[in-house]
């Protein structure tokens, strides 16, 4: 059972959190401020309290002191309760290791709302120590898709990837919208974001990972989301250096960071293929998406930007087309990974901004990303470069050699 200690909490607020949450609430008094061992004493007897939420009665200074002791002795959320939490105490308060506030009239909502952050930290921070102890796979993965041309579906898949991950309860997952002039990774999800890509390279976002994650957007899957830039100008102005620390920011603070860019190879993509894990890369199933993979993968052998999870996904495959999969992988020069036919799910999927995973059909595109996402799951490790491909409904007749 998780436990809550308050410290001079108002009774209002006191019995708000007792009704908010489902375990057991200890208020104690300012006095416990004074006693031997403080606070800090009082939370290691508690055995990691899930928060603790210090009210209006412990003075500021006094309340960060604490938070900055009890942040770093266990893995508990600090939460501080003032009437006048104005953005420059919101700074210096997270930089002392306060991780939420909190009005002494809050609602029911907002307590809950801090009650279920409180909860993902701890999640967060559990798993961070088993894969520090070696418990678990060490393994924050950096997931760039990309394509040498537009027009193949990356961003379908790039978005139905994250979703995938984000539901698969295998950890946190946030997509990052790379295509810096034109992403519509926004519209693929049917959100309309407060923030963009720009607000998180800028100013406390770009250094300071609490204050990063108030920019981000978030999916009803859980998904996070940093959406593309509202014009081609500011977009511009985003750095290669800037994309970079994001990234790194990023990879430390989530499980699974996928990252949808620009068609190409811009700068932006090559500082992100440099901290990847993992490149999915597509085509369209036509002479000038195949040959364009093939000269990517050539480009990025040379610079030797390819990751060892390496991931080739033919999108809008058929049958009825003047190439045979025989043509695509001798001229590609590899197997392909995944192979996902043409269906008029897709375009359903893209104009009502719900992805296939999300929808949870039973078309064969949507089996075919589910073999895709299959390849990120821990029990799936296994599978590799050169595996052979999923083939799935109409793309059974895809045989190699065959017309």
């Amino acid at each position: 059972m998780s436990l809550i200690l308050t410290v001079g909490v108002g009774a209002d607020l006191a019995t708000k959190l007792g009704e908010q949450h489902t375990g057991k609430v200890v208020h104690l008094g300012v006095e416990v401020l004074d006693a031997p061992g403080g606070l800090v004493a009082q939370v290691e007897e508690a055995a990691a309290p899930l928060a603790v939420v210090l009210g209006p009665a412990v003075p500021l200074e006094a309340a960060f002191a604490l938070a900055g002791r009890v942040d770093v002795a266990a893995a508990t959320s600090i939460v501080l309760v003032d009437a006048d939490a104005d953005p420059e105490l919101w700074m210096a308060a997270m930089r002392a290791g306060v991780r939420d506030l909190l009005s002494p009239a809050a609602t029911d909502e907002d307590v809950a709302a801090v009650l279920e952050r409180a909860t993902e930290l701890a999640r967060v921070r559990a798993e961070a120590a088993r894969i520090a102890a070696g418990a678990g796979r060490p393994d924050r993965r950096v997931i760039v898709v990309a394509s040498p041309k537009g027009g193949v579906g990356k961003t379908t898949v790039s978005t139905n990837l994250a979703i995938g991950l984000a539901l698969s309860g295998t950890g946190s997952t946030v997509i990052v919208d790379l295509d810096v002039q034109f992403g519509d990774v926004a519209s693929a999800l049917a959100m309309a974001p407060e923030h963009t890509l720009p607000d998180t390279v800028q100013g406390a976002a770009a250094t300071d990972p609490l204050v990063l994650k108030t920019f981000l957007g978030r999916h009803p899957s859980g998904l996070f989301v940093i959406a593309g830039s509202d014009s081609p100008a500011a977009g511009d102005a985003v750095t290669a250096d800037q994309v970079a620390r994001l990234v790194d920011m990023l990879s430390r603070e989530f499980r699974h960071v996928v990252i949808d860019t620009a068609p190409g190879l811009a700068d932006h993509t090559l500082v992100a293929l440099e901290r990847a894990t993992d490149l999915v890369l597509v085509s369209s199933m036509d002479v000038p998406g195949v040959r364009g993979m093939r000269k990517e993968l050539n480009v990025l052998e040379e610079l030797s930007l390819i990751p060892d999870g390496r991931h080739l996904v033919l999108n809008m495959a058929d049958p009825a087309g003047a190439l045979s999969m025989a043509d695509v992988t001798t001229t590609i020069g590899a197997p392909l990974d995944v192979v996902l036919p043409r269906n008029t799910s897709v375009p359903l999927s893209t104009n009502t901004g719900v992805p296939l995973l999300e929808a949870e059909g039973r078309d064969p595109v949507t089996r075919g990303l589910h073999a895709l996402l299959a390849r990120f799951l821990p029990e799936q490790e296994d599978l590799g470069r050169g595996s052979a491909p999923v083939l799935s409904g109409l793309l059974g007749r895809l045989k190699a050699g065959g017309r």
